[in-house]
């Protein structure tokens, strides 16, 4: 087989495990959903998937660790959420605060 034949396959199987996942999803009994315990185990499902996905797009490149004006822009954000300010602010502080540093030679 080629490879473009084996992503077509790994497309395939993704989606039917989208499809079975979803369909997974519809079977469970409407009392397990109702239980206050699978609720909050939901949110911090949920959380911790943000979480990590914040993780591996702020401070990773290439599979490496990098601390860069990425992590500056960051805790620009947080101290603006932190001080309540609107996220429109908070938003485009942090991408002003990371353009600047990198025109300024920061990674």
């Amino acid at each position: 087989m080629t490879p473009y034949s084996w992503t077509w396959i790994a497309i395939v199987a993704a989606a039917a495990l989208a499809w079975g996942i979803k369909l997974a999803g519809h079977s469970v009994p409407e009392s397990w959903l109702e239980n206050p315990r699978i609720h909050r185990i939901a949110g911090y499902i949920t959380v911790a998937m943000l979480a990590a996905l914040f993780a591996v797009q702020g401070f990773t490149t290439k599979g490496q660790l990098v601390l860069d004006s990425r992590l500056a822009a960051v805790i620009v954000a947080v101290v603006l959420l932190w001080r309540k300010a609107p996220f429109w602010l908070v938003v485009l502080a942090a991408a002003v605060t990371a353009a600047v540093l990198r025109a300024a030679g920061l990674p």
